[in-house]
Formats: C-alpha cells, sequence, structure tokens
C-alpha cells in the first residue's frame, strides 16, 4: 500500500504541475508578471496536499505582512520542505537553493526564472547568489533559504551547523531573520532509498522575527546562533511528544 501511495504522490504531483505549467509560463515572461508566477507554485502546493490527503497544520506565531521582506530560514530534511514552504509562507520570496533543478523539464525553467540558484561545482557560484540574494531583498522581495546549505543532516531532527549566506544577506538590508521549524516532512518523505511517502499531517512552526536592524556583520555568527536555537528547541520538543 505504501508503494502504491508513493505512486499515487509522484504522479499527481507531475501531472498537476503539466497542467499548471502552460499558465505559469505566460507569468514568467514579465517581471511584472512574477508574482502570479509564484502564486501557480502556492496553487500547486494546495492542490498536491489535498489531492495526496495530508492535512497541512501551521502554527502561525508570527503572520508575515504581506508585504514585508524578510528572510525565511527552515530546517532542511526532506525534499518535501520546498514544497511545504511554498505552502506555508504566503509572500512572494525567491528560493536560494542548487542549480540541479534547472535540468529537471519545465520546473527547472521555472526555477531559473524566479529563483535564486547555487552551483557548488563552480567557484564563484557562493558569491554571485549571495549577491543576487541581497538584490532581490534590496528590490523589496523576501528570500527563503535553508540555512544548513542542503540535506546533511546524518539523523533528523538534529540539525547540521547553519551557514553564514543567510544571516549575512539579513543584515547587509538590515530585514528580519524569520525562522521556520518544519517538524516532521522527514517523516512523510524520509531522504533514503527506496523512496517512500508515509502518511502523516504535516505540522511546521513560524517563529517570531529576529530584528537585524542596527547590527553589523561582527553579529552574523550570534544571529546565526539564535536562529539554530529557535528551530533546534521545537525540533527537541516534538520529539519528546512523539517518543
Amino acid at each position: 500500500m505504501r508503494l502504491l501511495y508513493t505512486i499515487w504522490c509522484a504522479t499527481y504531483f507531475v501531472v498537476l504541475y503539466l497542467f499548471l505549467f502552460p499558465i505559469q509560463f505566460v507569468f514568467l515572461q514579465r517581471d511584472a508578471w512574477k508574482p502570479l508566477a509564484h502564486k501557480i507554485n502556492y496553487i500547486w502546493g494546495i492542490l498536491f496536499f489535498l489531492g495526496v490527503g495530508i492535512p497541512v497544520r501551521v502554527e502561525y506565531r508570527f503572520r508575515p505582512e504581506p508585504n514585508g521582506v524578510y528572510v525565511f530560514c527552515a530546517n532542511h530534511f526532506s525534499y518535501l520542505d520546498i514544497a511545504a514552504m511554498g505552502v506555508i509562507v504566503k509572500n512572494f520570496y525567491a528560493f536560494v537553493g542548487k542549480s540541479d533543478v534547472k535540468n529537471i523539464p519545465l520546473l527547472g525553467y521555472m526555477f531559473a526564472k524566479l529563483h535564486v540558484q547555487v552551483d557548488r561545482d563552480q567557484p564563484n557560484s557562493r558569491a554571485y547568489s549571495l549577491a543576487k540574494s541581497i538584490r532581490t531583498l534590496a528590490s523589496g522581495r523576501s528570500i527563503m533559504i535553508f540555512p544548513e546549505g542542503g540535506i546533511r543532516a546524518p539523523k533528523p531532527p538534529q540539525m547540521v551547523p547553519f551557514k553564514d549566506g543567510a544571516f549575512t544577506m539579513a543584515i547587509q538590508q538590515q530585514v528580519p531573520i524569520v525562522p521556520v521549524t518544519l517538524l516532521n516532512n522527514y517523516q512523510i518523505l524520509p531522504d533514503k532509498s527506496p523512496i517512500r511517502f508515509h502518511w502523516h499531517p504535516l505540522r511546521a512552526v513560524i517563529h517570531p522575527p529576529i530584528e537585524t536592524a542596527g547590527m553589523t556583520q561582527d553579529d552574523v555568527e550570534r544571529l546565526k546562533e539564535e536562529t539554530y536555537s529557535i528551530i533546534d528547541r521545537e525540533l527537541m520538543k516534538a520529539r519528546k511528544v512523539t517518543a
């Protein structure tokens, strides 16, 4: 049954995007229309979770202003995290992620048009993606990033140390960091072979923002540790409840 459920989830995910992509393609052609292209991703995520029967339960300890500019930082244990963030964060944001996505037909085209790519094989890619992220924030658009730098935790829900980029850009532009805890995506879609979907309600917490006004680059380490601590405490609390 789990294999059949996985096949249904994967098939529905792809077919749904094939249906929505022509509309999104039109919106991707002009910068002024890109918020609408981003909205298509939100609709895709909502319809996907509805279609596979996974309830999305978000505890909003903070509700971001629709036109506010933030750096959203979340833990990253599962490929489902990307779809989850597209549903629980309703702001217009650019996702900072690996350039490998560009090789996926249609999805790669959308990613290249809407988001910030990081090519870890290119020596200057990190500097380029950081500069592009800073320009994105300066333009009035939020950034969404997984500061662990990918799915790297050997045993969720324990995170690996965060990288500096998210905190450098937030301080440079003096915009708040919004920590987001994705509590159980690694249980729904574990990062291991064979790939299998497991049915659980998706649970997440959006925490109050950490203001960066007045901070300098000397505060990067402190800001990084505070963000890590907020997310980690929530993960550990959830683990104790389910243990």
